[in-house]
């Protein structure tokens, strides 16, 4: 069986992510960051979802806060959402390029052939590490940087979700069964989501378009 490392955050996509790879076959080996965000929640599911799976094997690499981010400053207000129009202040710097690094270097360990991150480039809030050109270039880095890259046999980026909408994202995770149930997306990691934050409100926006229940209790929902 062949090994997959999962990007696991804790959130619908990631979760996502790492059904599809049970579903495609692979061996799953999730991992997950602890790399100074304002709340632990989303490590909570993703524990919560490698149990539901009944995984042996789960990383949590703790790695250093460049700061900069809504979401690693508690000094820096998580904003309500109002839109899309640049770059949020809840983008952390680099984070998607930290975050590839570590999986390739556990993948080379391992002797996994892919990766699996739940990016997307449609219903998202605009940070550019979740664009398909980011994703493009990474995967040269890999062919010329990497001892399997240069031999011939890189590792491949898999990111089955980036063209698809929130809702259809929501709708291929019941098709699966994925336990969406356990994840997280609220920025703020309190315990009920916010309903107002980027992240909660794509969210709320996905299950109404597909008309699926969302099972997260919300404080409020969006303008509500």
């Amino acid at each position: 069986m062949s090994r997959a490392v999962v990007l696991l955050s804790g959130g619908l996509d990631s979760a996502t992510c790492l059904s599809l790879a049970i579903r495609d076959g692979y061996d799953v080996y999730p991992l997950s960051f602890d790399y100074g965000q304002r709340h632990k929640k989303e490590l909570l599911s993703a524990k919560k979802i490698v149990e539901y799976y009944e995984i042996k094997q789960h990383k949590i690499i703790q790695t250093g806060n460049v700061g900069g981010s809504a979401l690693t400053d508690m000094d820096i207000e998580v904003p309500e959402y109002k839109g899309l129009p640049s770059i949020p202040i809840t983008y952390v710097p680099a984070r998607n390029l930290i975050f590839l690094s570590y999986a390739v270097g556990y993948a080379e360990t391992i002797d996994a052939s892919v990766i699996y991150i739940g990016v997307n480039a449609v219903d998202y809030s605009g940070y550019p590490d979740c664009r398909p050109e980011f994703i493009e270039a990474f995967e040269k880095v890999i062919k010329v940087g990497t001892k399997g890259g240069v031999n011939g046999k890189p590792i491949e980026i898999l990111t089955p979700l980036v063209n698809l909408s929130k809702a259809e994202i929501i709708k291929l995770a019941c098709e699966i069964n994925a336990p969406i149930h356990l994840t997280t997306s609220c920025y703020k990691g309190d315990e009920k989501a916010c309903g107002i934050c980027d992240s909660c409100s794509l969210r709320l926006k996905g299950f109404e378009e597909a008309g699926i229940v969302d099972t997260v209790e919300y404080i409020k929902k969006g303008k509500d």
